[in-house]
């Protein structure tokens, strides 16, 4: 069926666009934030262990939330590993990287998904479409805290 929810095509297009941006940007994130949780060590690791868990957590959820709005606007969502790599703004880390460039690399990806989001704002606020800008400033929020906590552990 034709999609009528007071946005036209080429605005749910772009839209849908910068918010597979997000995607990518957010599921590249994801696996990053896990792969540290899992290979962290040092003096901090109770403590990143546990930070690193409770962020990709909450990324995996925001991967589905997004997702989901990109089918409301009637796109397709990308679900590839090829798709997000073509799709990101964030570099994959080479080997295994120290615990204090664990942090600093996360704050980079934290702030690099916040902005990607704020890219997307006036797209979404040239179309009304609220739930998309709701959305955007749902992930800055939690993006641009988490980035400040992370900060926060390194000199």
């Amino acid at each position: 069926m034709k999609i009528n929810i007071g946005i036209d095509e080429e605005q749910r297009k772009a839209i849908a666009h910068g918010l597979s941006v997000l995607l990518a940007d957010t599921y590249t994130l994801y696996l990053k934030t896990h792969n540290y949780h899992w290979n962290v060590t040092g003096p901090m690791f109770q403590t990143l262990h546990t930070l690193f868990e409770t962020q990709y957590t909450e990324l995996a959820v925001a991967v589905d939330d997004i997702a989901e709005r990109i089918r409301a606007l009637g796109e397709f969502a990308p679900g590839s590993y090829k798709e997000y790599a073509r799709l990101t703004n964030l570099k994959e880390a080479d080997g295994i990287p120290s615990a204090e460039e664990m942090i600093k690399d996360l704050v980079k990806g934290q702030e690099a998904i916040a902005k990607t989001a704020r890219s997307i704002v006036p797209v979404a606020d040239g179309a009304s479409d609220e739930v998309t800008l709701d959305l955007l400033t749902q992930r800055m929020t939690v993006h641009e805290k988490n980035a400040w906590m992370l900060r926060s552990l390194v000199a």
